[in-house]
């Protein structure tokens, strides 16, 4: 039989209607399930192993500047066309544990256990997910931090304000340390989500870890097969990574771009919470160009989980194919 819209449409009414049926008890619905099950998958490069796990979700209202440049009407025709719902904006967070062979390396750490608490669970999931994956902080080796901001550096500090890693070492990008440790930077910060940022950090790395950190440079490796790659613009020393295992390659591109729907389909537009919009746009399209030509997988901090795929060109922008889903590593 054709299945017409009008099918469809009947098909739907009749399940709206259902419940208004009589039933017997032998054949009551089972009650809906309330949780998922733990957010954590993973997949091989090379010999490494790439564990993404997922520190939950962020819905909140569209506000007209969340794009800079581009008025609220064409950010949501660029949600629906993604078939997502228009008015609001829903951001997801993947951190990731590398198991290299011979170090357990975490990049990036999520919005930590206040974050957790504050948002009923919504975020803040990484130390439950990262458990139910099989992994104890306290075998963590290494923790690299992409930048600043709190969705990536909260979680390296527990409930009780102790490092939630207290046996890795902790390394973050120099130019970000020198800005964000800078008392004349934070004194000419203006706006209260910047002084917010530059308090959070001292909050983080001078109280809570004390200042054992270790800055590291462009350019380099930071733990086995993990290149730090300067990509400016989101902060003054936002970086990614490209792990490399044999021939294989992903580049963990950190914030580069944020939701896909928008700012991969549109790498003109201007995120608010980009520090130097013109420069991520730059540093944007320089990254998206090497990804096409080379067709590297590439791991997005801020992607639908489980946050990773391949870009293509797209008309003036590129569009987000996500990498195929494999049961087994």
């Amino acid at each position: 039989m054709e299945l017409t819209r009008r099918h469809a449409l009947a098909g739907a009414a009749a399940i709206a209607a259902s419940p208004l049926l009589k039933t017997s008890a032998a054949n009551a619905a089972a009650p809906l399930a309330d949780k998922q099950a733990p957010s954590f998958y993973r997949y091989k490069v090379g010999d490494a192993q790439v564990n993404a796990i997922s520190d939950g979700m962020n819905t909140f209202a569209l506000a007209d500047t969340f794009v800079l440049n581009a008025k609220k009407d064409a950010v949501n025709a660029a949600l629906e066309k993604a078939f997502l719902p228009k008015d609001k904006v829903s951001i997801h967070f993947a951190p990731l544990v590398i198991n290299t062979g011979g170090k357990l390396v975490v990049v990036d750490t999520g919005n930590g256990p206040g974050a957790f608490a504050s948002s009923k669970g919504n975020v803040g999931q990484f130390a439950n997910n990262l458990a139910a994956a099989g992994f104890d902080p306290k075998n963590i080796d290494v923790v690299v931090i992409s930048h600043f901001h709190g969705d990536h550096v909260n979680g390296l500090l527990a409930a009780d304000g102790a490092p939630a890693f207290p046996n890795a070492e902790v390394l973050v990008p120099a130019a970000e340390w020198k800005y964000w440790m800078d008392d004349g930077e934070m004194s000419r910060a203006t706006g209260d989500r910047m002084q917010g940022l530059f308090k959070n950090s001292r909050r983080v790395f001078e109280a809570g870890l004390k200042k054992k950190v270790t800055p590291y440079e462009w350019g380099k490796d930071v733990a086995p097969g993990l290149l730090a790659v300067e990509s400016i613009g989101h902060t003054p020393g936002h970086t990614s990574f490209v792990l490399s295992s044999g021939s294989d390659k992903v580049f963990i591109q950190s914030d580069v771009t944020n939701l896909p729907a928008l700012f991969v389909t549109n790498p003109g537009w201007h995120l608010m919470y980009d520090q130097d919009p013109a420069l991520a746009e730059k540093t944007r399209r320089k990254v998206y160009g090497m990804l096409v030509a080379d067709k590297m997988r590439v791991q997005g901090f801020h992607y639908p989980f489980p946050a990773n795929g391949y870009v293509e060109k797209d008309g003036n922008g590129y569009r987000l194919v996500p990498a195929p889903w494999n049961p087994t590593t």
